[in-house]
């Protein structure tokens, strides 16, 4: 019986949303129980967002966002990278840290966005075993 593995994603707007619409258009699929959440950009996913998450029942989220130097909004991918190894740092801790992913992704690298969603969905269905 396959392992019903529940993620959610934030995806910036300009970038990795884009790429998942255009995986959509080119018929991609990923796992289901994949929720996208599109945001103005990376940098605006607050960390207490991604714990909410985790603590309700989400067994992984992933924060994508353009290339680090290609950001809408200048730096924000940068002020992304910090937060996020700072959150993977705390939820260590609690051994956790497998759960969240930040991955860059391109307007035009939908099958890259893809990807990498069946590489976590495989990574978090395994742990759950």
């Amino acid at each position: 019986m396959e392992e019903n593995v529940k993620i959610i994603g934030f995806a910036c707007s300009y970038c990795a949303y884009k790429a998942s619409e255009m995986a959509g258009s080119l018929r991609l699929k990923y796992p289901e129980g994949v929720t996208i959440i599109q945001v103005p950009c990376s940098s605006r996913v607050d960390p207490a967002l991604i714990i909410k998450a985790l603590l309700e029942g989400a067994d992984g989220v992933f924060v994508a966002g353009c290339h680090p130097g290609e950001c809408h909004f200048i730096k924000g991918n940068y002020f992304t990278r910090r937060r996020i190894y700072a959150l993977k740092e705390m939820l260590d801790i609690f051994s956790m840290k497998g759960k969240l992913r930040l991955f860059w992704i391109s307007a035009s690298e939908a099958r890259k966005f893809v990807e990498k969603i069946k590489e976590m969905h495989k990574h978090l269905r395994e742990s759950k075993r």
